[in-house]
């Protein structure tokens, strides 16, 4: 059983990529979450995986908040592994991320992390990556999920293989925090006349916060997971004044 979770599908490929090796089944948490579908009885050679991504070096709350309320029946000593995607460096979030599921009596027995193409551009001097960089990231990740998938399929135990990155207390610790607690906020969200009405950012945004009214207009329970402005063919979602020359990315792109 792998749950996942993602906003312009890095996540998403990566846990297709996991399902696929491993044989499990995938779930998109915000579908269960809608659903309400919480209990899962475990069967005995089956593998629990967590596919997030990190936000500002650390897991989405939407993450931490499915943790406090799945409920997995285990009977077997079944393996429990997560893989997140990261622009450049995860800081501490294996250790929040193994903490939470420690809270629920769930050993994670490994965790890995793969660096995908950057997609916050919400801040001043953060953008996407330029295309060399983004298809070297694409390339370089294809083998990176091949060793991850080999690792997960010998159920490799106590193996964190995670880029920590520099100053990872100092980022975890203080910026994590401050991020969650002041820039997830929808209320710079709008869209230009490039809007056509065409309802896709409403389809796509995974917790149901945009309703499309001649124009998308937001509905402050935003997770900022960016799925909206990235994935707008128009372009013409924008946030304040911070993205109107910045890039657009999404793993679906062709």
């Amino acid at each position: 059983m792998i749950f996942y979770f993602s906003g312009t599908g890095n996540s998403e490929w990566v846990a297709k990529e996991v399902a696929k090796a491993q044989n499990e089944t995938i779930c998109f948490i915000p579908e269960v979450m809608q659903k309400k579908e919480f209990y899962y009885r475990v069967s005995e050679k089956e593998k629990i995986g967590f596919v997030f991504p990190i936000y500002s070096w650390g897991p989405p709350k939407l993450i931490l908040d499915f943790i406090k309320l799945i409920q997995l029946e285990i009977k077997y000593n079944n393996y429990v592994f997560f893989v997140c995607t990261c622009g450049d460096d995860i800081g501490l979030s294996k250790n929040i991320f193994v903490k939470a599921l420690l809270a629920k009596g769930i050993t994670c027995n490994s965790g890995f992390s793969v660096i995908m193409p950057n997609n916050y551009i919400l801040m001043k001097g953060f953008d996407v990556d330029s295309p060399v960089l983004t298809d070297k990231k694409l390339r370089e990740a294809i083998p990176r999920m091949e060793q991850i998938n080999s690792w997960i399929s010998n159920n490799r135990s106590g193996l964190f293989d995670c880029k920590q990155g520099h100053f990872p207390i100092f980022k975890t610790r203080i910026i994590w925090p401050l991020f969650n607690k002041y820039q997830i906020s929808d209320k710079d969200f709008y869209a230009t006349d490039l809007c056509n009405g065409c309802r896709l950012c409403e389809q796509k945004c995974p917790v149901g916060n945009i309703k499309v009214d001649k124009k998308p207009k937001w509905q402050h329970h935003c997770i900022l997971c960016l799925a909206c402005i990235h994935r707008c063919p128009q372009t013409a979602i924008q946030y304040g004044k911070k993205t109107q020359k910045k890039g657009r990315y999404y793993k679906g792109k062709k």
